[in-house]
């Protein structure tokens, strides 16, 4: 992959402020010369919380006015409120501003003093939320990356990334851990089972209204619109940076994109103007390194296949059983290799995405792509080889499986099996994460100080990728998606597992990586994070689901135990509800029901597409409008300057 913009790479921790005025100069500072000025008594050209001239920026970790604060100054020093449309500020910023406004302008007319109190009420939940927002431990950390220009989808910091089920933190087969633990009673195992379902509904709602959120930006901005030339250089701008770090970073962000957007219309062009036989010669070598790619890739799905399966052989061996560390390796051979394989092949498909001819913003692509799918498909292959052990291979009259529909020698409790896969996936995950800090990155830190050369720069140098970070939550989140169900503690745990690897990648971060060379454009994040989490989440909803309609539970433990499925408890459970519930609950499960719901959906699904293309139609127009009037204005203009030389040389 080509390299990004030049420049040294400097410390995320690293300070800065602005150059002070040399001392030799008499009369007043600069810095309060520039504080008299009337652009600096308002917030009309200043963004909310941007410091004065001539102060620190390191007053920042002694916290920040919020907009209201700041807004009630500026009206007090002006003596007059300021309009919502002079505000530096998003339209839903300007628009949520307006409407307090006119609210506490109601309410301060109207002398009433329930008016009043509403008043006070309402100004004191804003300052608790404020206040509130303020603990939550990663969001100044999340303030201070994205002032440096970092971005994520919003999606994964603002909700929760698993359902946190209070619990013990124990390990053991027959534990609160995992499924095997529980009791068969009647109200826990309803409750167990429609907890799932709960959960799930909750997070599927989530991620489509993000998903739908971030299509609208992403359609934005493939539209053209906001990728002109004249956008990066007039719009790009941010007036709320804070320090000279902050603004020399952004310049940089800005720059970068300049030179994308220009060597991908170099790139276009080339490829536009290419003969017969070089296409032939690229579309060779895209082909070979693809089948280079599958290649790879099935290496690792056999792998994970064979190292699921030859865990079973191996803990019989009585070397294995004789040694406890190895057969602690043992246990977790399938998570050491899908570790090993999510670790090794992502640097390959970094090496091998510039030599098939992309633009960089496509190289970044396939290179996601790609690592999503080797993440989500490793999750895949392990799956199916457990049900493959667990099933005899979907062959119920196997002499196995016959009697109770499972290998129940082998695995007398298979729902505990699966969730203590999915526990050695998240415990290996995080020492991977914690090992590769600790043996990689910090040495590399240590090598680069320690070889001030171009040695030491180029093999010392370590940026923070952002996508790559957020496709292990997505896995991890995932993981847990899929276990849940099986090892109900397991999202606890992960919430766990997450706030320290937080902590020890924020330390990382501002200690020994510098900012990322290539960015993923802020608008293609905002739809693509959520579409694969989207995607993880109907993965993970295959096993859960098979499991509860198709595989028979366990004999001997469960809640579920005794039943000739886990779906047979919800009906069982029904019945002993009063008679005009059940014909309720029973009706949803008709076609009586369900073809006039799969009308009425189809209805509004047709409207809806038809609403899209009449705003299209309507937006091309608009276009072609703005389009004539710009010839128009240029037509003008031409005769303008012709009709002055015509006086001119009368």
């Amino acid at each position: 992959m080509e390299a990004g913009p030049t420049w040294e790479p400097e410390a995320w921790g690293s300070s800065g402020g602005w150059p002070a005025p040399r001392g030799a100069r008499a009369g007043p500072s600069l810095s309060s010369v520039l504080n008299e000025l009337p652009s600096a008594a308002t917030l009309r050209y200043r963004g909310p919380g941007v410091l004065p001239w001539g102060a620190s920026g390191e007053e920042e970790e002694d916290g920040e006015s919020n907009v209201q604060a700041m807004a009630e100054a500026a009206q007090k020093e002006l003596g007059e409120p300021i309009p919502s449309r002079e505000l530096p500020w998003p339209m839903q910023a300007r628009r949520t501003h307006r409407q307090s406004h006119a609210r506490d302008k109601v309410a301060q007319g109207s002398g009433s003093r329930v008016a009043q109190w509403a008043l006070w009420l309402r100004r004191s939940k804003e300052k608790t939320q404020e206040r509130l927002h303020t603990l939550q431990p990663w969001a100044w950390t999340l303030k201070r990356i994205g002032g440096a220009g970092l971005r994520g989808p919003l999606g994964l910091r603002e909700e929760g990334l698993g359902a946190r089920t209070p619990g013990s933190e124990t390990g053991g087969e027959w534990s609160p851990l995992f499924y095997g633990f529980y009791p068969p009673r009647q109200h826990l195992a309803v409750t167990y089972l429609c907890s799932v379902f709960v959960i799930g509904l909750l997070h599927l709602v989530l991620i489509l209204h993000r998903s739908v959120s971030g299509l609208k930006q992403t359609l934005l901005a493939e539209s053209g619109v906001l990728t002109s030339y004249s956008h990066r250089v007039f719009s790009a701008w941010d007036f709320g940076l804070r320090g000279d770090v902050h603004v020399r970073l952004r310049h940089r962000i800005i720059l970068y994109e300049l030179q994308v957007e220009l060597e991908e219309a170099v790139v276009r062009r080339q490829a536009a103007v290419r003969t017969l036989s070089q296409q032939a010669k690229v579309w060779s070598v895209r082909v070979l390194l693809n089948l280079l790619v599958i290649a790879l890739l099935g290496a690792a799905f056999y792998g994970v296949y064979w190292a699921t399966g030859a865990t079973v052989k191996l803990q019989e061996t009585p070397l294995v059983r004789q040694m406890p560390l190895v057969k602690l390796g043992v246990d977790y051979l399938p998570s050491i290799f899908i570790s090993g394989v999510n670790f090794l092949l992502p640097p390959v498909f970094k090496l091998i995405a510039p030599l098939e001819g992309y633009t960089r913003s496509r190289q970044i692509v396939f290179i996601l792509l790609r690592t999503v799918f080797l993440r989500l498909a490793s999750l895949l292959v392990l799956l199916f080889s457990l049900w493959n052990q667990i099933t005899c291979g979907g062959n119920a009259e196997a002499e196995e499986c016959k009697t109770c529909g499972y290998k129940y020698k082998e695995l007398p409790c298979w729902e505990t099996r699966l969730g203590q896969e999915m526990y050695k996936l998240l415990i290996f995950d995080l020492l991977t994460g914690l090992a590769v800090m600790l043996l990689i990155q910090f040495p590399r830190k240590l090598l680069c100080g320690l070889c001030p050369g171009p040695l030491g720069r180029t093999v010392g140098t370590q940026e923070f990728q952002v996508p790559d970070e957020v496709l292990g939550l997505i896995y991890a989140q995932t993981v847990v998606w899929v276990g849940s169900f099986f090892c109900p503690l397991l999202p606890m745990l992960n919430t766990v597992k997450f706030l320290l690897l937080f902590y020890f990648k924020k330390f990382t971060l501002f200690s020994t990586c510098s900012p990322a060379s290539r960015t993923f454009r802020a608008a293609t994040v905002n739809f693509f994070f959520p579409l694969v989490l989207l995607l993880g989440l109907t993965i993970s909803a295959v096993p859960v689901l098979y499991s509860i309609f198709l595989i028979p539970p366990s004999k001997l433990c469960g809640p579920f135990r005794g039943q000739s499925s886990i779906w047979a408890k919800i009906p069982e459970s029904i019945s002993s509800l009063p008679r005009i519930t059940q014909n309720f609950l029973f009706f949803l499960g008709t076609q009586a029901f369900a073809v006039p719901l799969l009308l009425i959906s189809s209805i509004l699904m047709v409207y809806t597409l038809v609403l899209a293309n009449s705003y299209g139609r309507l937006i091309s127009e608009l276009k072609r409008q703005i389009e004539m009037e710009a010839q128009n204005k240029v037509f003008l203009a031409q005769r303008a300057v012709a009709l002055s030389s015509a006086s001119g040389a009368l």
